[in-house]
C-alpha cells in the first residue's frame, strides 16, 4: 500500500484509498452553482457511466454528502480522473468547508452561508494551513433552514443566528451540533478570523490533531481575544422546528412554488446503472440540477411540481429510499461480503432482512459492519452487528472496534436481531422508545437474547 492510499486519509480523486474492494475515490463536485455541490442530470449520468467502466459499478453518497466510486485499480482511477476532467466537473480540494445542501435557495434559511464559506476557504489557503492539517479536519458553515448540518461532524462549526443586530454567527468547536462547544457569537469577519485561528492551533499540534485536542486554555484564548466583539444579546437560532433531525428525503418547498425532492440511497450505496436510470428519468421530467446531500441522499431541483410524484415512484421502483420513515434510514451498513474482501458477513442482506421484519422498533441507529473497521459508522451506535473470526458479534452502545457481548453465525445474524426485537416489544413500557428500552435492559440481557435464538435452534 503506497503513501497516498493509507487508511485514514481522505480518498480524493487525485489520491485514491485502498479498501477491501479495490481503490476508492471521493468527489466533492462544485459544478452547478457557487459551492452548491450540484450536477446536471447529464453530468451525473456521465459520471455514473465512467464508474461502470472503471470501477465495480457501485456508487455511494456519504453521510457528509460526498460522492464515492468504488472498486478502482491504479490504472482505472487515472482513467476515471481524466474522464471527470473531460466532463468539466469541478471538484473541491483543500480543507473541506461545507455548507448545507439547500444553501442559497432555501427560503427558510437565516443566511446564505456560501460567501462566508468561500472567504474561509481563501483565508485557510492564504494562511498556508492546508498541507499542515490532517485529511479529516473540516469546517461547517450552516445557514439554518429546512436541512441543517447539525449531524455533520466538524472541527469548527459556524451557525447563523438572528439577533437584534441582524445575522450573527456562533462559532463552536468539535464534533456535531449537539456536542459542539460554543466559543463566541460574532459577525462574519470575526467568525472567519476565529475559524482560522482555531485551525492554526490544530495545525501546530500535528497532522493527526483535531479541534477536540485543543486545551481549555487554548479554547479560552480563542473566545477571549475577540471577547468584546462577541458580547451580544442571546440570539435566536431561527431553525425550522425539528430541523436538527430532519432527513434529506421528501419534498422541501423553495421559492416560487417549487420544491426540492430528496431521494435517499439505501445504506448510502446504489449500483451505477440504477443511478443512471434515475438521472435519465429526472432529465425527462425537467430536473436541472441534482445536489448531493449529507445523510446519503440526492436532491432533485428544477422539475415542475407535477413531476415530483412520478419521479418518486420511479425511484421507489428502482429501490431508492423515498420516505424519511423508511427503516433503512436507521441502518448503517458497509458493502460487506461479497463486495468487500475485508468483510466477513453479508451486511446488506442482513440489513434488508432486519428492515423488512423489524421496522417497528428501529428508532435507534443499527450499525452492520463487515469487519471491525466500522467504515459505515465510525462512531458509537446503540447496537452494532460486526463480522469477525467468531461469526457475527453484537456490540452494545459502542463502535465496531469494541469487544462484542455475544456471537452467532453470520448467516443467522438477522434472526438473532429479531430475537432482540422481540424482547424489546415484550419489555417496553407504554410510551417508551426502543432505544430507552435497550438502555434499561442493559448489555447482558441484550446479548443473551441475541445468542438465545441460536440456542433454541439447536434444541
Amino acid at each position: 500500500m503506497n503513501a497516498f492510499s493509507r487508511r485514514g486519509a481522505c480518498p480524493a480523486l487525485s489520491a485514491p484509498m485502498q479498501t477491501g474492494d479495490g481503490l476508492l475515490v471521493r468527489l466533492n463536485p462544485v459544478a452547478g452553482g457557487p459551492s452548491s455541490g450540484g450536477l446536471s442530470p447529464k453530468l451525473l449520468i456521465g459520471l455514473a457511466e465512467s464508474a461502470l467502466r472503471h470501477g465495480n459499478g457501485i456508487m455511494e453518497v456519504t453521510a457528509r454528502g460526498s460522492l464515492q466510486i468504488r472498486g478502482l485499480t491504479t490504472e482505472s482511477a487515472a482513467l476515471l480522473a481524466a474522464e471527470v476532467d473531460a466532463l468539466g466537473i469541478a471538484v473541491r480540494t483543500g480543507v473541506p468547508v461545507e455548507t448545507g445542501p439547500l444553501a442559497g435557495i432555501d427560503p427558510q434559511e437565516i443566511a446564505d452561508p456560501r460567501l462566508l464559506a468561500e472567504r474561509i476557504r481563501v483565508a485557510i489557503e492564504d494562511a498556508g494551513l492546508t498541507p499542515r492539517l490532517g485529511p479529516k479536519v473540516s469546517v461547517v458553515v450552516d445557514g439554518g433552514g429546512q436541512l441543517t448540518m447539525d449531524a455533520v461532524t466538524a472541527d469548527v462549526r459556524l451557525t447563523a443566528v438572528q439577533s437584534n443586530e441582524g445575522v450573527l454567527w456562533t462559532v463552536s468547536v468539535a464534533v456535531d451540533g449537539q456536542s459542539a462547544k460554543l466559543l463566541a457569537t460574532v459577525d462574519d469577519n470575526a467568525a472567519r478570523d476565529i475559524t482560522v485561528a482555531a485551525l492554526r492551533m490544530v495545525a501546530e499540534k500535528g497532522r493527526d490533531a483535531h479541534a477536540r485536542d485543543l486545551s481549555e486554555r487554548q479554547l479560552a484564548s480563542l473566545a477571549g481575544w475577540l471577547y468584546l466583539t462577541s458580547l451580544r444579546e442571546a440570539p435566536s437560532s431561527g431553525r425550522t422546528e425539528g430541523g436538527a433531525s430532519r432527513k434529506p428525503i421528501g419534498l422541501f418547498p423553495l421559492a416560487g412554488d417549487t420544491f426540492a425532492l430528496g431521494i435517499g440511497l439505501p445504506y448510502g450505496s446504489m449500483p451505477a446503472d440504477k443511478i443512471i436510470a434515475l438521472a435519465q428519468s429526472a432529465l425527462a421530467f425537467g430536473t436541472t440540477e441534482i445536489r448531493l446531500a449529507p445523510g446519503r441522499a440526492l436532491l432533485f431541483l428544477g422539475q415542475p411540481a407535477t413531476a415530483n410524484e412520478p419521479l418518486q415512484q420511479t425511484a421507489a421502483t428502482l429501490g431508492f429510499v423515498t420516505s424519511p420513515t423508511d427503516p433503512r434510514t436507521r441502518i448503517a451498513a458497509c458493502p460487506g461480503t461479497p463486495a468487500c474482501a475485508s468483510g466477513r458477513i453479508a451486511t446488506r442482506d442482513i440489513a434488508e432482512t432486519i428492515a423488512a421484519e423489524n421496522a417497528d422498533i428501529l428508532d435507534f441507529t443499527l450499525h452492520i459492519s463487515g469487519c471491525a473497521k466500522g467504515c459505515a459508522h465510525p462512531g458509537p451506535a446503540a447496537l452494532t452487528i460486526v463480522g469477525g473470526e467468531n461469526g457475527a458479534g453484537l456490540v452494545v452502545n459502542a463502535t465496531a472496534k469494541a469487544l462484542p457481548a455475544g456471537y452467532r453465525p453470520g448467516y443467522d445474524a438477522a434472526r438473532g436481531f429479531s430475537r432482540v426485537a422481540a424482547v424489546i416489544r415484550s419489555a417496553r413500557f407504554e410510551g417508551e422508545t426502543a432505544a430507552a428500552c435497550l438502555t434499561r435492559l442493559g448489555p447482558a440481557a441484550i446479548a443473551e437474547a441475541y445468542r438465545q435464538a441460536q440456542s433454541e435452534k439447536r434444541k
